[in-house]
């Protein structure tokens, strides 16, 4: 657990992870995952390496997923802050934590985004087409 300004936290226990919470987001407000069922996002939570919660007084406020097999790739998924909580630097401490602090912080990353390629750009990744992006492996 990593404890942020202003009473946040990141913990990457996946006991603590509120899948309703995450459910809802992702099926009802992401442009990536609307219509996802909780049984597919219990699963992809399931078979990630890394998952990261985002939490201020106990809810939920964020989310991030890592999927790799340790050395060769890793990929990052499903990130998001609850809009109340925006504006707080959060977005980039997920990111920060899952590919800086992580346990695949040496490994080349991917990702697919629409609308956040500033975000991830500060973290080493750059665009390879228009919604995909990678960074380079740092072992």
């Amino acid at each position: 657990m990593r404890r942020l300004d202003d009473g946040y936290e990141l913990d990457d226990d996946p006991a603590r992870l509120d899948t309703t919470a995450i459910h809802r987001y992702l099926s009802e407000d992401s442009y990536w995952a609307a219509g996802r069922t909780r049984e597919a996002v219990e699963a992809s939570i399931t078979g990630s390496t890394q998952t990261i919660g985002l939490y201020r007084d106990g809810r939920q406020l964020g989310f991030a997923r890592v999927i790799s097999d340790g050395v060769t790739r890793a990929y990052l998924a499903d990130v998001f802050v609850l809009p109340e909580a925006r504006g707080r630097g959060l977005g980039v401490e997920l990111v920060r934590e899952a590919v800086e602090r992580g346990p695949h912080r040496d490994v080349p990353f991917l990702l697919h985004t629409a609308d956040a390629h500033a975000l991830y750009e500060r973290f080493g990744f750059r665009r390879v087409g228009e919604r995909l992006m990678e960074r380079p492996g740092r072992g």
